[in-house]
């Protein structure tokens, strides 16, 4: 499975996983609902399961994606500053995406 991140989501991700009380936890990306032929998308930090694949990206930041789940490959994670701060998760190979 394949998951991109963004500059901006790096360094805010990072700052997520230094905060007290994750310890063992990491970063996930899910669906939180299907619609047909795309779906809408969310994070969280999460502890890995068993169906889950350890997705390694070239920030740094290891992303967990259930293996279960084809509308997690390929997934595209972004952060915005402007015009609304927040994270945007596309899949351009599933096409959708979801404001966070």
């Amino acid at each position: 499975m394949k998951c991109k991140i963004n500059r901006n989501a790096a360094k805010v991700l990072k700052e997520w996983l230094a905060s007290d009380g994750v310890e063992g936890k990491m970063v996930r990306v899910y669906v939180t609902e299907h619609h047909g032929n795309h779906a809408h998308y969310d994070i969280m930090l999460d502890e890995p399961t068993e169906h889950d694949e350890i997705v390694h990206t070239d920030k740094d930041i290891d992303v967990l994606l259930d293996k279960r789940e084809e509308f997690l490959d390929g997934v595209w994670v972004q952060y915005f500053y402007v015009p609304e701060e927040g994270f945007v998760i596309t899949n351009t190979s599933k096409g959708h995406h979801h404001p966070h």
